[in-house]
């Protein structure tokens, strides 16, 4: 992700506004893309210390900027040096030690002293040389990406770089979706995002509320990196428009994207599932075959928003024994409170699983919620436990 000196920005009373790349900036772009691909097979540091110099063009500072740091993430890395023709041959650290060792116990020249390991690894001084610091960042070679990025393409990929950066300083967000709402809200629930979508008004668009990292105490990098993954998947709805509320340079501002931005787009939406999602239901179908699980049943309204449960989960004999199943990521007490406060609105039975891992506040869960904590892997027989509980009248619930 690009640093906050590196955005293109114009802060304008309570507005921030991005100074996208455009057909404009083609002519250094090129330029720019020319001169990386001159290093293929060059050291990382060779690469890194040529870019830290001025294009033999004039170019726009921070785009300049964020241009580069951009593709310079993709240009991929490999380890210096051929292979070893020894498997036993000593890491380039191991080398390292022998060497400086060797250089501090004596007196014999630089020369010597390369000859003297060279020769106790059985390899030539110039193939220990190549390999001394072969695992240090800057020593790899860097390759370009196959095919390497038209100028058009680290347009837009950078556009984007920088349409995330700024999204993760947001502290929250507000998001109008209009076709494709459901794989938009899909994707922020697999992310983990904390988020509500308000019931629209007839004819209007669904708005989802979400928090931004700027406004957690914990995983606000982690947080961030998932709320800025959500962007590039909106180039596929039919029409979306997202404003943020944003710390940038020192002050609050509010920014906007919108359908027809500039901004790289994601592949094209296929249907997915999360791991723990799939051995969540492969573990229910194998422990209760008496029960079915229903794939995102239809939204709840409740309390002015619209909620999309993860699951359904009936029994098959007694469907009114059923049981609305969410999985939740990144999470409050607070956010969990004024969730089930909503479906308490409704008369669904409804059971919030939650990430242990992925609280973002101190604090401890209000007593007798109905929650079920797991660790990486949803335990079906838990869950199912619960949802007998749930839907025979009885109290007790997980914690």
């Amino acid at each position: 992700m690009l640093c906050e000196r590196d955005l293109p920005l114009r802060l304008i009373e309570e507005r921030a506004f991005v100074d996208y790349l455009g057909p404009q900036d083609e002519p250094w772009l090129r330029v720019l893309l020319g001169e990386m691909l001159r290093f293929e097979g060059r050291r990382r540091r060779e690469l890194a210390e040529r870019l830290a110099e001025p294009l033999p063009c004039e170019a726009p500072h921070f785009k300049r900027r964020a241009a580069t740091r951009t593709l310079f993430a993709l240009w991929r890395r490999e380890p210096a040096g051929a292979p070893a023709p020894d498997p036993k041959l000593p890491a380039p650290a191991a080398l390292r030690e022998q060497l400086f060792t060797e250089a501090a116990g004596g007196s014999a020249s630089a020369a010597a002293i390369s000859e003297a390991v060279a020769a106790r690894v059985g390899v030539n001084v110039a193939a220990l040389l190549e390999r001394l610091f072969a695992d240090l960042p800057g020593e790899r070679l860097v390759r370009a990406p196959t095919p390497p990025p038209t100028p058009a393409e680290a347009m837009l990929r950078t556009n984007l770089a920088i349409a995330q950066a700024v999204l993760m300083r947001a502290s929250r967000v507000e998001l109008r979706v209009e076709g494709g709402v459901r794989p938009i809200v899909r994707l922020a629930k697999l992310r983990g995002l904390l988020c509500t979508i308000a019931d629209p008004a007839e004819g209007g668009r669904p708005v989802l509320e979400i928090s931004g990292p700027f406004s957690l105490f914990r995983h606000t990098l982690l947080y961030g990196r998932a709320l800025a993954e959500l962007l590039p998947h909106l180039a596929w709805c039919a029409r979306f428009e997202l404003r943020a509320a944003c710390a940038l340079r020192g002050r609050l501002a509010t920014v906007s994207f919108e359908s027809g931005d500039p901004l790289f787009p994601a592949a094209p939406p296929v249907p997915f599932d999360s791991r723990l999602e799939q051995r969540f239901a492969r573990d229910i179908s194998r422990l209760a075959p008496e029960w079915d699980l229903v794939r995102e049943p239809e939204p709840l309204r409740a309390g002015g928003t619209l909620i999309f449960p993860d699951f359904l989960l009936r029994n098959r004999l007694h469907p009114r024994r059923s049981v609305l199943i969410e999985i939740v990521g990144f999470w409050t007490p607070q956010y969990l409170t004024a969730k089930l406060e909503k479906l308490r609105q409704t008369d669904a039975v409804c059971l919030l699983c939650i990430d242990a891992d992925r609280a973002c506040a101190l604090g401890d869960l209000p007593p007798h919620l109905p929650v079920l904590r797991f660790r990486r892997r949803l335990d079906a027989a838990a869950v199912l436990r619960e949802a007998e509980r749930l839907t025979t009248g009885e109290t007790s619930h997980a914690a």
